[in-house]
């Protein structure tokens, strides 16, 4: 049962098949697809960072837009694992009291956490019935976040843009690579400013996993470009903060809790 039900969640080619999965999934304009033309992508050497070259040789897009908008702009499904049963070397005849599937959906803008949550287990309750089986089905979504983009327009980005090209001789390329920052877009709703993400490091520094390094170079490079970033920052022409016209709180809002964040709301400043 668990295995026909993980197996209608997305096919070979990494199209997920559950129905309403796509519809609150911001259209592409074509500002946006165009930014995809200047990003420098080899797929040869993509191939050869997922191993895949002297299996197959085969990536589910063969040219480059369409796999960088499928990695970053449009959501993911992925099966991480089974629990339960037997995964130990060697043939044993053992059949679980209990089984668990996981997978993860990466969520992109405009999807909410608790509709696509919905949808999924709609899904998975739906293909169950099918089998007429005398097993229990229970879904359970263990966390959420929602998703965030921020504009790369931004004198915040250009700031940032500015300080990168003088330390690395070259401009950034803006990037939309899926990550688990559920604190990004609650930072930016509580203050109302313009939040920016700003990694400096390698493709290849396996982040998170047991192999995980930094190299050298980008650790002095990063002080380099946190310096002249906020040296960039400096130059924003905008009004000061004396000539702020935004109320204050009052004494009765700044009880409310997470009144000091919002303190710091103001629209007078970038």
């Amino acid at each position: 049962d668990l295995i026909h039900l993980m197996a209608t969640l997305v096919d070979s080619q990494g199209n997920i098949l559950i129905d309403g999965i796509m519809d609150s999934v911001k259209p592409v304009t074509p500002e946006e697809e165009a930014l995809y033309d200047d990003i420098e992508f080899d797929l040869e050497e993509f191939k050869d960072e997922c191993t895949v070259k002297n299996i197959s040789n085969k990536l589910p897009n063969e040219d480059k837009k369409s796999l960088l908008m499928n990695r970053w702009r449009y959501p993911s499904l992925s099966l991480h694992g089974i629990e339960g049963a037997f995964s130990g070397a060697g043939p044993k005849t053992v059949i679980p009291a209990k089984i668990l599937g996981k997978f993860s959906l990466r969520l992109v803008p405009d999807q909410d956490p608790k509709q696509i949550t919905k949808i999924v287990t709609e899904h998975l309750e739906k293909e169950f019935s099918k089998l007429n089986s005398p097993n229990l089905l229970t879904v359970e979504m263990i966390h959420g976040g929602k998703p965030w983009l921020s504009d790369p327009k931004h004198p915040n980005y250009e700031a940032a843009a500015k300080a990168i090209e003088k330390v690395y001789g070259q401009k950034p390329d803006y990037t939309r690579e899926g990550g688990s920052i559920p604190i990004t877009p609650a930072i930016e709703d509580a203050t109302g400013m313009n939040v920016l993400l700003l990694p400096v490091g390698a493709c290849d520094d396996m982040a998170h996993s047991q192999n995980e390094k930094y190299n050298v170079s980008n650790l002095v490079n990063a002080i380099k470009v946190l310096g002249l970033y906020l040296h960039e920052l400096g130059k924003i022409q905008g009004p000061k903060p004396s000539e702020c016209r935004c109320l204050p709180l009052t004494e009765e809002e700044l009880m409310i809790p997470g009144a000091f964040m919002k303190g710091f709301r103001c629209k007078c400043m970038i």
